[in-house]
């Protein structure tokens, strides 16, 4: 999940750089020689050992292209340059700090995210601004403390578990719309989605997670907002070069906040855990079968708290509370990404929309309920084409970084070196002119089991691939066709503008952070529909 479009903006300058080297000069000395040498030479071997990929321009040698990637609709068509002119991959330096090659062909990107996971590394660079909130969770270990953890997490995923889950992506998908209509009941039609979709993201996977009920749609919630808050100083921070060091981070304010909304977080998952577990052994010691104990439908935190590896060994209460709190951050800021972008999209394109409604309407005929079942989600063809192009034009996670302890070999006798950071870009690769055609247009059809014979296998890749892939897509799809099938059933939707910039001032224009946004938000025109309205689609 997490994502490195914007790490380094234009604050990253030549200025930035100075200034740490005189801090750290002013105080150390001699160490500070010994400490650049060693880093130039760093540099040198590295300038070296990716000089057979092609290098855009840079400032120089040493600085290489600090402050040329943004965190703007500009970075990406930055990044469409790169691919026109590049194709497929190209060196990158952020002074001789860090060293990175960025792919964008499947060619290149699927020898790097098929490798093992033995060899896999989370580098510090990108992951490692998440780990005091996440801890050696599943998407920041490596090795065979990974390949554990893995085992143990994937039965929370499997299918039974999904199909339960489905009931409460239903309820918190009600309560937003029947916040929508409070709204057009006051004459607000023009809606910004990102607001209320996380907010009902969040509702969601609390349900999913801990079986809690924050009715955090209706009114405030102070785990919600801690949640929300550590995100957006994790953006802050990445933005702020001097504060990637821990050492200096902790003593500012925005560091001041980050605990104290880390320690609402983890006090909450904590509680949760201890909780759930004297629940277990309290009806481990009632019941001397353990199968015959009333059973409830059980959610992620119950469901690792009793998984166990291969020597009857199961997560202590940190690990739980790691993967409970990397669940919660990976689980809620993607899915509402690729949920409004996939509304955007339809309201951009009715005759898609039309037909998504339809599909819908004739899957929900003779039914009393308004609600999708698990054994729904395969019978909705076309809206799920629908979800697939939207995540391939406007995928939730730009970009993954991986580092390998061993040289990586790639197509045209090219080698990324032992250590060298590889940037994965997921826009890159989909908006590729020589792998998609009008890469820019939005087409389902693109997704049509006919359409797809002979597509490479890393071409659409908006969840990973290889053995560290995300292990929760099936979670994420499955919400996303709950969440705009009854969208759809319920509403019409058109696109809206930003109150701020007025009518037709400008479009909308991409914000890429720890997820894709917009900025300004995302605002949509949204009509509910009548029973008249829908019997007449139905006759059409």
């Amino acid at each position: 999940m997490p994502f490195f479009q914007g790490v380094f903006p234009q604050a990253f300058t030549w200025l930035g750089l100075c200034q740490v080297l005189l801090l750290l000069a002013a105080g150390l000395g001699a160490v500070v020689v010994y400490w650049a040498m060693r880093l130039l030479a760093r540099h040198a071997w590295f300038m070296h050992r990716l000089s057979c990929f092609s290098k855009p321009s840079a400032h120089s040698w040493l600085l290489g292209h600090l402050g040329q990637m943004q965190s703007t609709e500009e970075g990406l068509l930055q990044v469409d340059d790169l691919v026109r002119t590049y194709t497929h991959s190209c060196s990158w330096f952020l002074g001789p700090f860090y060293h990175l090659v960025r792919l964008f062909h499947p060619d290149y990107v699927r020898p790097l995210l098929m490798a093992p996971a033995r060899i896999t590394v989370k580098d510090e660079l990108i992951y490692g601004h998440l780990r005091p909130w996440l801890g050696q969770s599943l998407l920041l270990s490596n090795g065979e403390e990974w390949s554990r953890k893995r085992r143990l997490l994937t039965p929370a995923f499997h299918f039974d578990i999904l199909r339960h889950y489905v009931t409460m992506f239903n309820t918190s998908t009600n309560t937003m719309h029947d916040k929508w209509r409070h709204l057009m009941a006051n004459g607000r039609t023009n809606i910004e989605m990102f607001d209320h979709v996380t907010l009902m993201t969040l509702d969601s996977l609390l349900k999913c997670a801990f079986s809690y009920n924050s009715n955090c749609q209706q009114s405030s919630s102070e785990y919600v907002s801690a949640i929300v808050e550590l995100s957006d100083l994790i953006i802050d921070r990445r933005q702020k070069i001097l504060h990637h060091w821990d050492w200096i981070y902790w003593k500012t304010q925005q560091g001041k906040r980050f605990k104290k909304a880390l320690s609402i977080v983890h006090s909450f998952t904590s509680e949760v855990v201890q909780r759930r577990r004297a629940l277990i052994s309290q009806q481990r010691e009632t019941y001397t079968d353990f199968t015959t104990a009333p059973q409830r439908k059980k959610d992620f935190v119950d469901i690792i708290l009793l998984s166990k590896d291969e020597e009857g060994q199961g997560l202590t209460d940190e690990e739980i509370q790691a993967e409970a709190n990397t669940f919660m951050f990976a689980g809620h800021d993607t899915t509402a990404s690729a949920i409004c972008w996939t509304l955007y999209n339809l309201a951009r394109h009715g005759h898609y929309q039309e037909k998504c409604r339809q599909e819908v309407m004739d899957l929900m005929q003779g039914q009393e309920e308004q609600e999708i079942e698990w054994k729904d989600l395969s019978n909705l063809p076309f809206t799920t084409m629908c979800i697939r192009e939207s995540l391939r034009l406007h995928a939730p996670v730009q970009a993954v970084t991986r580092k390998y302890t061993q040289d990586m070999a790639v197509p045209g006798g090219r080698t990324v070196p032992k250590g060298a950071i590889c940037l994965v870009s997921i826009y890159g690769t989909h908006h590729n002119p020589a792998v998609w055609t009008n890469p820019y247009e939005f087409d389902p059809l693109r997704f049509d089991p006919t359409n797809t014979e002979g597509r490479a296998s890393h071409a659409f890749i908006p969840f990973s691939s290889g053995p560290r892939n995300c292990i929760g897509q099936k979670f994420a799809l499955a919400e996303l066709r709950v969440v705009v099938a009854l969208t759809l059933l319920r509403f019409r939707l058109s696109p809206g503008w930003d109150p701020e910039v007025g009518i037709g001032s400008r479009g909308v224009r991409r914000l890429p952070q720890l997820v894709l946004r917009a900025e300004g938000g995302l605002w949509l025109q949204v009509e509910p529909l009548t029973s008249q309205d829908l019997e007449q689609q139905q006759d059409a």
